[in-house]
């Protein structure tokens, strides 16, 4: 079963929904960070499929490999990344640190400062004046709910 749901995002979910990967995150931008799980491009199976049909569409500009659970400095190096490579969307290929690193780092490329300068409480608890970068989360495990 194959079905589209739209709210505040885009969700495409069913047998074979991976395939239209490079044309959904297309519709984006051309130029993206891709975070993913540490390892897993290495596995082979969906997560490497997913990857080699970014980089044969030619959308991949940087890779940041995602090795746990996020960290601030993690974050802020793959925003980095994501800057110094002109990239115009996050996408995220994984699990639930993947996912959740990506969009971390969509809103971080987009704003000025660190992580400590947004962050509620331990940090500055600054808005975000901009919009983070487009994400597209392809998440390769259930029940994290990260996408």
């Amino acid at each position: 079963m194959r079905y589209e749901f739209a709210t505040a995002g885009q969700i495409v979910a069913g047998p074979g929904a991976v395939a239209d990967l490079a044309r959904l995150a297309g519709a984006h931008g051309r130029r993206a960070l891709l975070a993913v799980g540490a390892g897993a491009a290495g596995r082979g199976g969906a997560v490497a499929a997913a990857i080699g049909q970014l980089q044969a569409a030619g959308l991949v500009a940087a890779t940041h490999a995602v090795a746990g659970e996020p960290r601030i400095a993690d974050v802020e190096a793959g925003a980095r990344l994501a800057r110094e490579a002109g990239c115009d969307m996050v996408i995220g290929v994984g699990g639930g640190s993947a996912l959740d690193s990506a969009k971390a780092i969509a809103a971080l490329a987009a704003n000025p400062g660190g992580v400590l300068d947004y962050l509620e409480v331990v940090g500055a608890g600054r808005p975000l004046n901009r919009a983070a970068l487009p994400i597209v989360a392809v998440p390769t495990t259930a029940g994290t709910g990260s996408e």
